[in-house]
């Protein structure tokens, strides 16, 4: 498991057991913790059906075990700010990535609001039954997925067609303040020093950001060197190609 919408497939694979007291997720070390009764096996046979090569570690019984459900308030409300940061920068990365017709400001949106997809899926399904949660994953999913497909579409038109270069200035510019939003997002999730998976896990999320929104700034640069579309319209379809990864994953939480 190595992104937040994986962690949530396994929430959701699980919710249906009862026996099950609580899930301790350790993203960097790719670790899951289950507390609950009676036997493994059947919890091992739910992970199996992922595909994420689920292996046993250890089981031990434990006689008086501290378990800790939910998250405090501090890291609610810093999830709350990352969703708003994410989601600002999917609306402005999409407009400016029009006015520019820049392909990689148009992908990289999508990538931002990929994340806020994740992000709001994490709060919204907090205290949700588990029809909920796999709806609104299926809603998302689907939004997320058609938005992609739209966007190969554009990009395959302007391969084929005579576009005008996009403005590699709006591309750049638009991209360092995408990128000061996603470091002030990692920064606010590393401030927590919150050993929470949703904050490990958006941590990891939003580092990988920061390397697609230093992609579109190269393929800018190139642009400006080169006067050229097509610098643009492949760092466009990389990101939709991560666009609709995430897409599929979030979908199979439905």
């Amino acid at each position: 498991m190595d992104c937040p919408s994986e962690e949530q497939m396994i929430r959701m694979k699980l919710a249906n057991l009862e026996n099950i007291h609580s899930l301790d997720f350790d993203i960097p070390e790719r670790k899951l913790v289950v507390y609950h009764n009676g036997q493994y096996e059947p919890i091992l046979q739910q992970l199996d059906m992922l595909k994420f090569d689920t292996s046993l570690v250890e089981s031990v019984t434990l006689a008086n075990p501290e378990v800790t459900n939910g998250k405090n308030e501090l890291e609610r409300k810093l999830l709350w700010q990352v969703l708003g940061i994410n989601f600002f920068f999917f609306v402005l990365e999409m407009l400016t990535g029009f006015l520019s017709k820049s392909m990689g400001l148009v992908a990289d949106s999508l990538d931002m609001l990929a994340d806020s997809f994740v992000y709001g899926l994490a709060l919204l399904a907090v205290g949700g039954s588990l029809a909920f949660k796999k709806n609104i994953a299926k809603t998302a999913g689907i939004f997320q997925f058609v938005l992609a497909l739209l966007g190969f579409a554009e990009v395959i038109r302007r391969f084929a067609g005579f576009e005008s270069v996009p403005s590699f200035q709006l591309m750049i510019v638009v991209s360092l303040l995408a990128l000061a939003g996603n470091w002030l997002s990692l920064y606010l999730l590393q401030k927590s020093k919150s050993k929470d998976a949703h904050m490990q896990a958006g941590m990891i999320f939003t580092s990988n950001d920061i390397m697609v929104n230093m992609g579109v700034m190269v393929a800018g640069g190139l642009v400006y060197l080169t006067h050229s579309v097509y610098p643009d319209l492949v760092i466009g379809t990389i990101i939709f190609v991560i666009v609709v990864r995430g897409a599929v994953k979030i979908f199979k939480l439905a």
